[in-house]
């Protein structure tokens, strides 16, 4: 298995979140979110913990810890924060990491610095959540341009949604990406029919190194 894997997104709120839960869960892996913006009801830290049943001690702490719900750069300029790229190093660990970024691949932590830089420094394969709704097919292809772009690995491509065999397809097809599966919308929404779920659509053979 790699020691790690970075999971990012065509923009935010696809289900990224959901899916690093259930991926750091079936690795036996570790969490760690370089960067949370918006505090509400604990971060992300508390899904995780929630949904991939991670002990706290694999749930690695944060760089920054921002209040505000907003991009990054801009939730740290209004909490008087100064990003410095140097803390977005890659912590150590025992175990196989799954890194979430936040929203988009191009998403500005600072005026100066992407999500795509820092996963340009850490050489780590990379995961592409996209969504199956209209508008998918763009999204994903100026992604995967943006990070091939600055020569960033692409593990390949996981879809959150209801199954669109033709945009998944063209997707995998245009851009040159593995397929790697779909997660589908899930009601109730629970670390057992999140596993099951993430155990009938995807191989684990996939995500190793």
């Amino acid at each position: 298995m790699s020691r790690g894997i970075v999971v990012t997104g065509t923009d935010t709120d696809i289900g990224k979140t959901v899916f690093a839960a259930a991926l750091a869960a079936a690795i036996q892996g570790a969490y760690w979110k370089p960067v949370q913006a918006g505090l509400d009801e604990g971060g992300d830290r508390a899904r995780i913990a929630a949904l991939a049943g991670l002990p706290e001690d694999r749930i690695l702490p944060e760089a920054y810890r921002l209040r505000t719900p907003c991009s990054p750069h801009r939730a740290a300029e209004i909490d008087d924060v100064t990003i410095d790229p140097a803390r977005l190093a890659l912590p150590s660990c025992d175990r196989p990491l799954v890194i979430e970024g936040a929203g988009g691949v191009l998403v500005p932590l600072t005026r100066e610095l992407v999500y795509a830089d820092v996963f340009a420094r850490w050489r780590l394969p990379v995961v592409l959540v996209a969504r199956t709704a209209l508008g998918t097919i763009n999204h994903s292809l100026l992604s995967i341009e943006a990070l091939r772009a600055r020569a960033v690995p692409i593990l390949g491509i996981a879809f959150v949604g209801e199954a669109n065999e033709d945009s998944e397809a063209t997707i995998a097809a245009i851009g040159g990406v593995r397929r790697l599966g779909r997660l589908p919308i899930l009601d109730p929404l629970a670390r057992e029919s999140l596993a099951d779920a993430f155990a009938a659509n995807f191989q684990l053979a996939d995500f190793a190194a």
